[in-house]
């Protein structure tokens, strides 16, 4: 990606190497870690829906008001190229939202290693990159999401560039409350059902993720030779069946909670293809 000596985005916590573990219940708001998660709970014999809907007690005002360790500055290649994706997001975003005759409120991203406190709970490195609506922040383990790369084979820069796009577009579905609706439908829905409803949530940020990428490549010329083939792979990578076949040996979609490897595809290509908020409607019949 050609992101060398862009913007760096000033809505970056750098909370790696303080300590910031505290209760509360987690709530994952999308993204990788939950999917591995769920596999594990699988493996291990765990009902995943005691780790999808949470456990615990509720977080704490402070918590859900931004409790946790202060800001610093982001010193290293890594913090800096995460810093310059969210700035990317931001300046697609904000234009899309103001057409729309909105304002974009952009998201924090907290980078952390170890363990934290998000406004949706105790968040540690095993949970991998999420969003919690909550706080309206991003949280990113840049060593766990390293040695995702590694062990998915998802590798290169814009493979980690759509995760973080696709944490933002989580985001975005926040503010224009689709995840408050899915919410509502989820408490009224079986396990199957709720479990459906949250992979048009994740394909849906998929598609969102892809869309942002099309537009900053419009806009600034940001992708190279070889990025798209890194996203489509990384969302590949990380499609359900996937890493149930590679966990368990046998696919359970009735458990999916993201979307298998084709859907995911598919619909980040959509956005990527399209550039339109309008193409990323995964919750058409259809």
């Amino acid at each position: 990606m050609r992101l060398e000596g862009g913007r760096e985005s000033s809505n970056v916590e750098d909370r790696r190497g303080m300590r910031g573990l505290g209760g509360g219940r987690m709530v994952v708001g999308g993204g990788l870690g939950t999917v591995v998660l769920v596999l594990l709970a699988l493996f291990l014999g765990v009902d995943p829906g005691l780790i999808l809907s949470g456990g615990g007690e509720p977080p704490t005002r402070s918590a859900i008001e931004g409790g946790g360790p202060p800001s610093r500055e982001v010193q290293d290649e890594a913090g800096r190229f995460a810093s310059r994706v969210l700035a990317e997001t931001e300046d697609v975003w904000n234009p899309l939202f103001q057409q729309a005759g909105r304002q974009y409120q952009p998201p924090r991203l907290v980078l952390f290693s170890g363990a934290t406190q998000s406004g949706c709970g105790a968040a540690s490195a095993q949970v991998g990159p999420f969003y919690c609506p909550l706080d309206q922040r991003v949280y990113l383990d840049l060593d766990f999401l390293a040695q995702m790369q590694r062990g998915l084979g998802a590798t290169g820069d814009f493979a980690a560039a759509y995760v973080i796009a696709h944490e933002v577009g989580h985001h975005v579905q926040n503010l224009l409350g689709v995840l408050d609706r899915v919410e509502t439908l989820k408490r009224g829905a079986g396990r199957v059902e709720a479990n459906a409803l949250q992979v048009r949530v994740e394909l849906q940020a998929d598609c969102l993720a892809g869309l942002w990428a099309r537009r900053a490549q419009d806009a600034r010329q940001i992708l190279e030779d070889g990025d798209i083939e890194e996203g489509l792979n990384a969302a590949a990578a990380v499609g359900d069946d996937r890493l149930q076949r590679r966990a368990q040996g046998t696919v359970q979609p009735e458990t999916f909670t993201h979307g298998s490897s084709a859907e995911r595809v598919r619909w980040f290509r959509r956005g990527l293809e399209s550039g339109q908020i309008s193409a990323c409607n995964t919750f058409e019949p259809a």
